[in-house]
């Protein structure tokens, strides 16, 4: 029996303990599968042996940029194809939410290696004052500024009733063992100053929704929520949603949660997750077979 969502999370020491349980593993990449500098190899070789298993693997990031950049960002990594069936992102999710806006002046907040995001739409990039709505990505500088960078433009944003679609919910993310704030941080500010937000990413349900329709397809059979994964490193999106879609949460401790979690006592990781707005049903340190 899997444990319910009141109960304690369950230890695992490998994903091989469960993988026989689903069909589906919605699995995330930073934090997970790599840290922005490196391939986790015990996470690639998980992943392979649950695909040779007939797990499903689909991969879901909040990464702010279509699925052919991410494929080839984890090219650079050396992980192989053969570690996924599918990758969805929330860049993906959110070009159909820019395409709902085709022709209307957008401000994009965010570096230009998230510009792929926009390629080939039909939306004129303008500067803040003459923007309809706010397309975030992430920060100009995520290594010297945070979100109270952006203050007084937020500010403006929310005097004016702008729309701000957020393609990256995460808060923070670790790169190479440093954290360092994401688009979410600055969707958050927003909310808390007034603004509206559209997220287009974990832990909303499009993101997973759209997963799950690419495995449907692929294998000409309902998925049964009962029989999904979700994996990943965030209470806030990865933990979140999957409960939320009615999957099994697995939290991978060494991930943005490290400091708090993964040279702790299981003690203190049942006492912190008792603390979280959301409870994994299992966690291990790192994903491994």
């Amino acid at each position: 029996m899997l444990p319910s969502k009141s109960e304690a999370t369950t230890a695992l020491t490998g994903f091989s303990e469960i993988a026989d349980r689903f069909d589906l593993c919605l699995c995330d990449v930073w934090g997970v599968v790599h840290n922005g500098v490196v391939a986790h190899r015990g996470a690639v070789e998980a992943l392979v042996a649950a695909r040779q298993r007939g797990v499903f693997v689909v991969l879901v990031t909040n990464a702010p940029r279509p699925r052919a950049e991410i494929e080839r960002q984890l090219a650079g990594f050396n992980v192989p194809k053969d570690a996924w069936d599918a990758i969805v992102t929330s860049g993906d999710v959110c070009r159909a939410l820019i395409q709902e806006r085709a022709g209307e002046p957008v401000f994009m907040l965010g570096p230009d290696r998230d510009l792929p995001l926009v390629a080939g739409l039909d939306a004129p990039r303008v500067g803040p004052a003459e923007a309809n709505y706010v397309l975030c990505t992430g920060l100009f500088d995520d290594e010297t500024e945070t979100a109270q960078s952006y203050a007084g433009m937020l500010a403006d944003f929310a005097r004016r009733e702008l729309t701000l679609i957020c393609a990256n919910p995460d808060l923070v993310v670790d790169r190479g063992g440093r954290i360092v704030p994401c688009a979410g941080s600055i969707a958050l500010a927003y909310e808390e100053v007034g603004g509206k937000v559209i997220y287009a990413g974990k832990p909303h349900q499009p993101i997973y929704e759209m997963a799950v329709a690419i495995m449907e397809r692929e294998r000409g059979v309902p998925a049964e929520r009962s029989r999904i994964c979700g994996i990943g490193d965030a209470i806030r999106t990865d933990i979140a949603g999957a409960n939320g879609f009615g999957a099994t949460s697995v939290m991978v401790l060494a991930g943005i949660h490290a400091q708090d979690l993964l040279e702790a006592s299981w003690e203190h990781r049942h006492n912190w997750f008792a603390e979280q707005s959301h409870r994994p049903d299992y966690a291990l340190p790192h994903l491994v077979w």
